[in-house]
């Protein structure tokens, strides 16, 4: 009878501890980034190495992708919970019948700008008549243009347009382009500065594409039931909210155990974003966000816009 008790007793002690890890190691939740990690990505780090997002009884993996396009689809097929995109790139996603939902923010502002060398002739956008301009990616950024040398009485084809694939200051700086469309403003601006070659930038939202959010997060349809989601979010605010109280700790914390990202560059860019990140990553605007859908349409970027409650949603 004692050797069966103490059986029992040991039993249910190698079952307690089981429950107590596993409750400690938290939910699993995958989140998929857009490229690999920048300064773009500091609320979700923060959050993470603060324990935010433990504090919700989340495990949260984050991954860098070895394809920056397949992280959205990859969350469409079910294959991993969230993944950072781009509102363009999610309307252009939803248009083509992906079951993803916008769910939360990371920056709030255009980053997208059209570039020039500062010591180039082109002051001002009417300059660009009879010029080169790169781009990476045609569709958005072809439209961008489109509307920033209208706003000038040009059109697309007062320039030559020319596919520099990622490679956006490098053309400028080997003149194989007079302007490059697509250049994010905190990174390759700052990027020609330590290079010497310093830029001047023409921010689109000054030109007439409507504002909109440059990095959000993206889950299925099909999971928005899931309470973990709701969970992730309120995490980020946190460390949003710790980012932007504490920059300079936050900038130790993104740089713990990644010495490769303690670089000028990286640092630069980690000043001009810190003002970009959204302080209510739930929060959806939802006029600026159809005015923007609008627009897609309008340029034909995508063919046709859903209800927004369809592809943009604020947890309860």
């Amino acid at each position: 009878m004692k050797q069966r008790k103490n059986q029992w007793f040991f039993f249910t002690l190698a079952a307690f501890f089981l429950l107590s890890s596993t409750a400690i190691a938290g939910e699993k939740i995958t989140l998929l980034l857009d490229w690999f990690i920048n300064p773009d990505h500091a609320p979700i780090i923060v959050a993470q190495e603060m324990g935010y997002f433990a504090a919700q009884g989340l495990d949260v993996e984050i991954i860098a992708p070895a394809n920056p396009n397949d992280p959205p689809k990859l969350v469409a097929a079910g294959k991993a919970d969230l993944a950072v995109s781009y509102q363009h790139q999610h309307q252009v996603q939803v248009d083509q019948g992906l079951p993803l939902v916008r769910i939360a923010t990371l920056v709030a502002t255009p980053l997208n700008s059209l570039l020039v060398l500062a010591d180039s002739d082109i002051k001002t956008i009417a300059d660009l008549k009879g010029k080169t301009v790169g781009y990476s990616v045609g569709g958005f950024e072809t439209a961008l243009l489109k509307v920033m040398l209208e706003k000038a009485g040009l059109k697309l084809s007062d320039v030559k347009l020319v596919n520099v694939n990622f490679s956006l200051s490098p053309a400028l700086l080997s003149k194989k382009a007079d302007a490059v469309i697509g250049a994010f403003r905190n990174f390759e601006l700052n990027q020609m500065e330590i290079e010497k070659h310093p830029g001047r930038a023409f921010f689109v939202e000054e030109y007439g594409v409507p504002s909109y959010d440059e990095l959000i997060i993206v889950a299925n349809r099909n999971a928005l039931g899931e309470k973990k989601l709701r969970k992730f979010v309120d995490g980020l605010e946190q460390g949003v909210q710790y980012l932007v109280n504490h920059p300079d700790e936050s900038w130790q914390l993104f740089i713990k155990g990644r010495n490769d990202l303690n670089d000028e560059l990286n640092k630069k860019a980690w000043g001009d974003t810190l003002s970009r990140f959204a302080l209510r990553p739930g929060a959806l605007d939802k006029n600026r966000y159809n005015h923007f859908a609008a627009f897609l349409q309008e340029q034909k970027v995508v063919k046709n816009v859903p209800e927004l409650d369809s592809y943009a949603v604020e947890l309860p």
